[in-house]
This record gives C-alpha cells, structure tokens and sequence, in this order.
C-alpha cells in the first residue's frame, strides 16, 4: 500500500565516491573518534542509514494522508469511534509496502539508472548500498508488511500478496509498456482500499475506498507522467518505454490534466458519499489550487520546477485535504476518540 517511489533531486553530474564502501559507511564513520576503526555496530548503522536514503524513508508521510482519510472514514461509518490499535497497524503497513516497494524499484531498475546521468548517484549505482543490503531491507519490509496484515484480519492477510504484485510489476512495465503510469496507479489505489478493509475485515459496503483509492491512483498516475518528462530523451536512447518518451512532452502534460481533472472529480463523489459538510469542501478547494499550480509551473518547454510540484504540490494536497477532512469528520460528523 505505498505511494510513488519518489525520486532525490536530480543533480548536473552524477557523483562517484573514490570508494564505494567508504561512502556506505559515511554515517558510522562521523560518530567515531578521530582515528579510530568503525566498530561493528558503526557499519551495521551505516547500513541502515544507507539504505534508508536508497528507499527516501522521511517520504513515507506522502503515502499516509490518503490511507488515514480512508481508515477514519470507515470508523465513522462503522461506529463512529477511532481505533487506535487498527491505525498503528495501518501505519506499519503502510510503511513496510512503500519501503519494499522501493527497494525493489531501486533494484530492479539499477541497470537503467547508472545509464541515466539523473539517476546515476543513487545509492545501489554508487555502491553506497549494497545489492545485499538492498535485498535484506526489501526482505524485512515485505515481512513487516505481511505481518501487520496478518494482525489487521484474515481479509488484508488474504488480499496482502495480491497487493504485492503490482509493487512488483512496476519496475518492469517501463520495459513492455508505454503506459507504466498506469502500473503505478494501480499499485497506488491499493492504499486506501486496504486501509478500509483493515477497519471493516469486508468488501461489503467498501464503495467509498475504491473511489478515493482510483482518485488517489490517478492523482500519483498523472504526476507520474510528468515527472517522466524529465527523462524523455534519455529513455528514447536506452530504450525505456514511457509516454513522454513515446508520445512527447505535450501530449504527456495533457494527459496528465486529464488524470487530475477526473481525481478532483472523484474526491468530489468520495465527500458526498461520506456525507462531507463545507470544511471538506474548503480542503478540497485548495487541492483544486495545488493542481493548477503544479500544471502552470511545468511545461513542455521548461522542466526545470518538477522537484518543487512534486515537494510542494503533492506534499500539500495529502496534508490539506485530510486535515480538512479529520476536522469535518470531528467538527461536524462527531467521530470519537
């Protein structure tokens, strides 16, 4: 149940450290005393920190906004009282999901990101992560999200791997399809639909999840196509299938309008459905703002502000719009802690 693998701010050269191990264990080396050896547990920490970054971990609150829009929504339809113990596992799923989905994406994808000069400094290609280490966290991840499935109901333990496959799929599509955004929202609309599930334990009565899961899909689905304008011209050369590289920047950045004008419109049915009052509808106004802007600043002809709408933009819709709806779901509908 994760959100899009996001993506360090591109720089002009790709770096390469002179030794990768060295910059493995950049982490452990800064607490040791002047002179000495990293310890054990120093290089065991410098792994960690490590492949921490390979995975952007600090961007795991993206994913999180949607899937507790979801949840709490289906506590007040469902009795109307959060549940703290269903939340905190939420929360460890959703985490481990994103963090496995990725590690596999890095892994998957390292051949093509060292021919990438954007791609080229991260860390499975710099050798600051080991392969080893990248599988290992993607091994421990996978089982931390089985298991907090496994705690929530049989339903999520039941519907856990076929969750997994398109976090798996994804990396692949760029190879077979011109259409891997669309993987991607897949993988996406996972969240929400299980963060509703882990309430319920039941399809019955679920309509509201999948709409704000397409919704949800389609919003990361749409930036996807314009973050891959970025990489147009080099996965022509490498031969990685996308739309911007297939169809051009133009009809990629429609497209993508499209993608966000349906989203809006379906976080528009998911508040009536729920019975949203007017501080949902402010939330959602300004959501209306963050789109426009992310779509004004980017351009066939200037991609140099994409980091700032994905930081900025996307960052903001998730936050808004569930802060807008926790405050309509207490204020108004009288959700109980």
């Amino acid at each position: 149940m994760p959100t899009h693998p996001t993506h360090p701010t591109h720089p002009t050269h790709p770096t390469h450290p002179t030794d990768p191990r060295d910059l493995a264990l950049s982490v452990a080396d800064s607490s040791a005393s002047p002179g000495s050896a990293p310890t054990e547990g120093a290089r065991s920490r410098g792994r960690v920190g490590a492949f921490l970054r390979l995975v952007a971990i600090e961007h795991s609150v993206f994913a999180l906004p949607f899937a507790y829009l979801s949840a709490l929504a289906a506590m007040w339809v469902n009795g109307g009282r959060v549940r703290w113990v269903d939340l905190l596992l939420i929360t460890v799923a959703m985490v481990g999901a994103r963090t496995f989905a990725m590690a596999a994406n890095r892994i998957l994808d390292r051949r093509i990101d060292a021919r990438n000069p954007r791609t080229a400094n991260r860390e499975l290609v710099t050798g600051a992560v080991s392969l080893r280490t990248a599988w290992t966290g993607a091994g421990v991840a996978l089982v931390v999200f089985l298991a907090a499935a496994a705690l929530l109901n049989p339903l999520c333990l039941a519907l856990a791997p076929l969750a997994v496959v398109p976090l798996v799929v994804y990396p692949y599509g760029k190879r077979f399809t011109n259409w891997p955004h669309a993987i991607l929202a897949a993988a996406q609309m996972v969240g929400p639909v299980g963060a509703w599930l882990a309430v319920t334990g039941t399809f019955a009565g679920s309509g509201p999840a999948w709409l704000l899961g397409a919704a949800v899909g389609l919003w990361i689905g749409g930036f996807d196509l314009i973050y891959a304008c970025q990489d147009a011209d080099v996965d022509r050369e490498i031969g990685v299938h996308s739309v911007p590289a297939r169809y051009g920047l133009r009809f990629a950045l429609h497209a993508s309008t499209v993608a966000h004008v349906v989203t809006f419109a379906l976080f528009g049915w998911f508040g009536v459905l729920i019975g949203f009052g007017w501080l949902w509808w402010i939330g959602l106004a300004l959501t209306a703002v963050a789109f426009g802007y992310q779509h004004l600043v980017v351009t066939p002809t200037d991609l140099s502000r994409v980091n700032r709408a994905f930081f900025t933009a996307n960052g903001f819709v998730g936050i808004a719009l569930f802060a807008f709806a926790l405050l309509d779901l207490v204020v108004r509908l009288g959700l109980r802690a």
